[in-house]
């Protein structure tokens, strides 16, 4: 069998932690925390689990988790947010692939739960994730906050689904929204990538054409009509927050 170490990054996620821990017991050989200097519960919720503490200072979304990449113990990792667990199904699949990789990396669909509502639209599902790899031959990359886990090798999929439980109001996910534009507005603003007004007038009608039209967000019924409109309005935040960058304004 073959050994596995979930990583999973965090910071002040005792809501969420415990949820998570639990859906990898079964499939973990080692649980690795790194933790970005929390101020709750979360160090003691990790401890009731054996999980590996490690703490570190927040380095940046990819930066933080190819950090915690390197730290694990075993060759295979299943790499996780604290807010996501394990569906039944897809613990079961974890569990055959242990007997023997197949593919240098696996992925399966993650689902999405909004307020308590299941997304299964709107652009969100199946949002299928690579998560399950060959640790030397993995790599996270991205435009912080959005961070994605290559691989250089071959892929293959399992079913089941990786809950996502991302908002529990349309408060936090307004909240969330302010915060993560500012960070890709700065992200892509260091890289040499400019906005310009022609991108920021078109660019969320596009958006929510995509996410509401062709990806179907109307079948999600009002809370559909809401995740295209945020999504849209943060594209629009993230061009106008790079145009004062641009003209050296505070944002």
């Amino acid at each position: 069998m073959i050994k596995l170490s979930v990583v999973i990054i965090t910071l002040n996620e005792e809501r969420n932690i415990a949820r998570c821990l639990e859906s990898v017991k079964h499939v973990a050989d080692e649980i690795l925390v790194v933790d970005s200097l929390s101020t709750d519960r979360t160090r003691d919720i990790c401890g009731i689990y054996g999980a590996h503490f490690v703490e570190q200072k927040f380095l940046g979304y990819v930066e933080q988790k190819n950090f915690a990449l390197k730290l694990a113990k075993y060759d295979y990792v299943l790499s996780l947010d604290a807010d996501e667990a394990l569906d039944g199904e897809l613990q079961k699949e974890i569990l055959k692939v242990k007997a023997g990789f197949i593919y240098d990396g696996y992925e399966f669909n993650r689902l999405t739960s909004y307020n308590g509502f299941w997304v299964r639209h709107c652009g969100w599902y199946p949002d299928t994730k690579l998560r399950l790899v060959k640790k030397d031959l993995a790599l996270w990359v991205g435009n912080n906050p959005h961070d994605a886990l290559t691989i250089q090798g071959t892929t293959g999929k399992l079913s089941g689904n990786l809950h996502h439980y991302s908002y529990e109001s349309i408060s936090a996910h307004i909240i969330q929204t302010n915060k993560f534009s500012s960070i890709e507005a700065a992200s892509l603003y260091s890289k040499g990538k400019r906005a310009t007004v022609m991108k920021l007038v078109t660019r969320p009608m596009i958006q929510f054409f995509k996410d509401y039209i062709l990806r179907r967000g109307f079948l999600d019924g009002r809370y559909g009509f809401i995740i295209c409109f945020v999504n849209s309005l943060y594209v629009l935040l993230k061009y106008a927050k790079m145009m004062d960058m641009q003209m050296n304004r505070k944002v």
